[in-house]
């Protein structure tokens, strides 16, 4: 059985995005990329709801302008396997798979034949799969900028945690890591 971990970036005061023409988080660095790239390397399949899944498609193809470690993600993105739950999407890109319906059931049945780990990205996606017990951790990389808005890391109720660890990442960034309680 996989272990399904919602994670993202997040600033200080919790939010993963920050509020239209506001601050942003800091984008990451050479060693804090290769770290992300190392866990997609690690990843089996990418979970993601339409908003995420549009962004990341920046990765679909290749940018002269890109510094090395972009060059490495992005094929590392390419191969990783990705459902899109979506119910306004028609299609979705290469090894991506789009549900529209019965999300619950397919994640279910995902979840218990897979090994390793399913990334789920979309903090919206990951507050829907929380209520229904199918989120087993929760990464929480902490940039030391505080954001005043925007997106929060948690777009429901706020799950009961037990902590995990933590974990001092460039940038100055911290994994908090958590399970579901």
């Amino acid at each position: 059985m996989a272990t399904m971990i919602f994670g993202m970036l997040a600033s200080l005061d919790g939010y993963i995005t920050g509020s239209e023409g506001g601050p942003q988080l800091p984008v990451p660095e050479a060693p804090l990329h290769r770290y992300f790239n190392r866990l997609m390397q690690d990843t089996k399949i990418s979970v993601c709801g339409r908003r995420l899944y549009q962004v990341m498609r920046y990765w679909e193809d290749d940018q002269a302008d890109w510094p090395d470690e972009a060059r490495e993600f992005a094929p590392l993105w390419r191969a990783t396997p990705k459902l899109v739950c979506s119910t306004t999407l028609r299609e979705v890109g290469p090894n991506a798979r789009l549900v529209s319906e019965d999300v619950v059931g397919t994640l279910k049945h995902l979840k218990d034949e897979t090994e390793g780990i399913i990334d789920v990205g979309g903090a919206e996606l990951a507050a829907s799969l929380e209520g229904l017990g199918l989120i087993d951790e929760y990464h929480l990389y902490i940039y030391p900028v505080v954001l005043g808005g925007g997106r929060p890391f948690f777009a429901g109720t706020t799950p009961k945690l037990r902590f995990l660890g933590q974990q001092i990442l460039p940038q100055d960034v911290v994994l908090l890591r958590y399970a579901a309680a």
